[in-house]
């Protein structure tokens, strides 16, 4: 159940990031409202997670994740190079992810 609530809290905080973008620094209304809403999802969620999982474990998940899906996403999406040194960086992202969890693994 905690890595079902950690999925919640890493889409929560995409599309909170995600509508961040489109807030305009924060001077459209709908945006700005999607952003907060998503975040406080995003942070309930993460911190229900955390009575299962630990800190360390849902924490590398949880933020490298959504860096390696923003990123990812602007890309796709945005209109962002998708130069060599950013793609190689999201694997880096992923590969230490990786290791820490193996690292931690019991």
């Amino acid at each position: 159940m905690g890595y079902l609530m950690l999925s919640g809290a890493i889409l929560a905080e995409i599309l909170a990031t995600t509508s961040m973008k489109y807030s305009d620094g924060f001077s459209r209304l709908w945006p700005s409202l999607g952003t907060a809403l998503g975040y406080v999802i995003a942070f309930a969620l993460l911190a229900q997670t955390l009575r299962t999982v630990a800190v360390s474990t849902a924490y590398a998940i949880w933020s490298g994740a959504g860096t390696a899906v923003m990123a990812a996403i602007g890309m796709v999406f945005l209109g962002e190079a998708a130069t060599a040194a950013k793609v190689a960086g999201v694997a880096l992202v992923i590969a230490g992810v990786v290791v820490l969890n193996l690292g931690g693994a019991q």
